[in-house]
């Protein structure tokens, strides 16, 4: 039989990493949704702005989920990276 005493490390279990981006998916969908429901009913007073309210909403939580989501497999950073700036003294700029 095989032994099942070895576990998975948490970085390379992709079932979990599956997981917590479908739910994740799920969540930041539905309640984009509802607060672009909610701002539609707020704020619009024809149902097609409400409707493009609510859509919008929709993709703003898709969006986020996906760049949460790419994150967590490490397909890509969200937050790029600043260059590093070298210092100079001021002696280094009187030389140039």
């Amino acid at each position: 039989m095989a032994d099942n005493s070895e576990t998975i490390p948490p970085s390379h279990d992709l079932n979990a990493k599956w997981d917590a981006c479908l739910d994740l998916t799920i969540r930041r969908f539905v309640y984009s949704s509802l607060g672009g429901a909610f701002g539609g009913l707020l704020f619009f007073r024809s149902p097609v702005t409400r409707w493009a309210s609510v859509a919008f909403g929709a993709g703003v939580g898709i969006g986020s989920a996906y760049a949460e989501c790419s994150r967590l497999f490490d397909g890509s950073s969200t937050k790029s990276e600043s260059p590093k700036i070298l210092e100079t003294s001021a002696q280094d700029v009187q030389d140039s």
